[in-house]
């Protein structure tokens, strides 16, 4: 089950994930902070500087968390992200469902990018931001980049691609117009072939 934790009331949710990390992913998550008292301060500040918490719930505990950070006050500040997931449920695509989930609640709040920082060895972070767009630059042995989530422009749909001359059908509706146009050409060709379609 995914969903978002309240702050104050489910804050223990959070900090006990995050504790349960092992020592390579405190690592990844944290940049090099690995000490139980950092990771619990940490928690209660997420609970009280309004960052959204989307969690993966199993069996009611917290096995993966999606934080979406606010931008701070700062002119032309980004909201950062950030991803942990713990070992038993990982390679299971909990990272990506987190992902999606996290995106859709950023576009609500209105943000049109986000940031993403993690370090340089965890591939696991980088692959999965790439495959939603952030394009990853290193520096000081940490990934940093952005992910826009400005509408992109689709390309208009075209009746046939001169390369294949195949119809390129972008919708089911495209595809039952072009079903039907195609019908309606057979048909007159069909009907003027045999002089049927002519006027007296």
């Amino acid at each position: 089950m995914v969903r978002t934790l309240r702050q104050q009331e489910e804050l223990p949710l959070l900090r006990d994930h995050l504790l349960r990390l092992d020592a390579e992913s405190r690592r990844d998550r944290f940049h090099g902070f690995l000490d139980d008292s950092f990771i619990e301060r940490y928690a209660a500040k997420c609970a009280d500087d309004g960052t959204v918490i989307i969690a993966y719930i199993q069996d009611g505990v917290v096995r993966g968390a999606a934080e979406l950070h606010p931008p701070d006050e700062s002119t032309g500040a980004v909201p950062e992200v950030a991803f942990s997931v713990e070992a038993s449920v990982r390679r299971q695509g909990v990272g990506s469902i987190l992902f999606r989930k996290l995106i859709a609640e950023a576009r609500s709040r209105g943000y049109r990018s986000l940031r993403v920082t993690t370090g340089a060895q965890n591939r696991a972070m980088r692959a999965l931001a790439g495959k939603f767009g952030a394009h990853l630059t290193f520096r000081h042995g940490e990934s940093t980049g952005t992910i826009d989530l400005t509408p992109q422009p689709q390309p208009e749909l075209e009746s046939v691609r001169p390369e294949t001359g195949r119809l390129a059908i972008a919708t089911p509706f495209d595809a039952a117009h072009a079903m039907t146009s195609l019908n309606r050409a057979y048909w007159k060709w069909l009907l003027q072939m045999y002089g049927w379609g002519r006027t007296a």
